[in-house]
């Protein structure tokens, strides 16, 4: 492991690029970082540039994530990890969400890295989540005492299988906007449009499609060339940013805002997100989390819509514009308790990236 004070600017840093999820980036141990961490960040990723060409990002806020692991201290967990979103296009580097499909790939880099023992055929990995102070169980796939990355799991968003990373996230309500639902109603009414402002791992704002003027079934492509819908979402962004106790989120990538309509594809409900200014190709883990919360609530655009399954484990599926996400949800006496999702993960490659 490097100094992280003493890194110059032509010494690569140890670094592993991998797939989480459906988004993709850098995997650091802490103590390699340099001083100027924001900074080799925006270098490493080619930022601020629409096409990232000087680094490597992948001109998409997917692809430009980076996740931060040290061993941890704390009680009954493995490792930290702090996410990182690197902005495209603009010389910001935030903390202030958590990602859930870059978490995926937080269990193996630990196991990697050797900061904790892989076990025969399974390992448990416990991550204390530390933009959002929650703790999340991720299960890694280990024969033979060494992470494997192929198996038949299949996620929407991604080609091909790999190995299965079930991820059981407990505890998230309020995780950053301090309760479930942190204006206390379970609707908002924002520039006319009824709104439930919730967090559940991830602070969305969940609206129905119809009332922004749209199907809820065009490509994220036709979303993002909509110059109407992105000022009208954007302006109940900044409104539902001070109410969800996010301060101004004029430079913040939450709240992300979910647009909802009945399922097609025999799911829950479907879903279009803007994260916030672009539109998801899919939807992530955590906002795929709160929404399927959303559609527990006994009022609400997503409760009001929603095919809910009966019992206590809920299967809810939320459609995107590339598949589904199933989110499966512990409800007793009338509360979440915990939700988990399928993610899987591969090692792209392990060496040292230069800023």
């Amino acid at each position: 492991m490097s100094d992280g004070g003493l890194v110059g600017p032509d010494d690569g840093v140890p670094c592993m690029w991998m797939r989480g999820g459906t988004s993709k980036g850098g995997y650091f141990l802490a103590g390699d970082l340099p001083e100027d961490r924001d900074s080799f960040l925006l270098r490493v990723m080619g930022s601020p540039d629409p096409r990232q060409i000087d680094g490597m990002g992948g001109a998409d806020p997917l692809t430009s994530k980076i996740a931060v692991v040290t061993r941890s201290e704390r009680p009954g967990v493995d490792v930290d990890y702090l996410f990182l979103q690197v902005f495209v296009d603009q010389p910001i580097v935030t903390d202030a969400q958590n990602c859930g499909n870059i978490l995926a790939g937080v269990g193996p880099f630990a196991i990697e890295r050797g900061l904790i023992k892989a076990r025969e055929g399974e390992s448990e990995v416990r991550i204390f989540m530390e933009n959002t102070g929650q703790i999340a169980t991720a299960r890694v796939s280990t024969p033979n005492g060494r992470v494997s990355y192929s198996g038949v799991a299949r996620i929407d968003g991604v080609p091909g299988t790999a190995a299965p990373v079930p991820i059981t996230f407990a505890d998230t309500a309020g995780s950053s906007c301090g309760a479930l639902l942190p204006t206390g109603n379970a609707i908002d009414v924002i520039d006319g449009v009824e709104c439930t402002l919730i967090d559940n791992g991830m602070p969305c704002v969940v609206m129905r499609a119809a009332d922004l003027g749209i199907e809820g079934t065009e490509t994220p492509e036709a979303l993002e060339a909509n110059a109407a819908l992105r000022e009208k979402l954007e302006a109940i962004r900044l409104t539902a940013g001070p109410m969800m106790n996010l301060g101004d989120v004029t430079k913040k990538s939450v709240p992300k805002m979910t647009m909802v309509s009945p399922a097609r594809a025999a799911g829950a409900i479907s879903t279009r997100t803007f994260i916030p200014h672009k539109c998801h190709d899919a939807i992530g883990v955590l906002g795929a989390v709160s929404v399927a919360t959303a559609c527990l609530l006994p009022e609400g655009p997503a409760a009001e819509i929603a095919v809910i399954p009966k019992g206590g484990e809920k299967l809810i599926s939320v459609e995107h514009p590339t598949g589904e996400m199933t989110v499966i949800v512990t409800v007793k006496n009338g509360e979440v308790t915990n939700a988990a999702v399928l993610r899987t993960a591969r090692k792209l490659f392990d060496g040292r990236v230069f800023g």
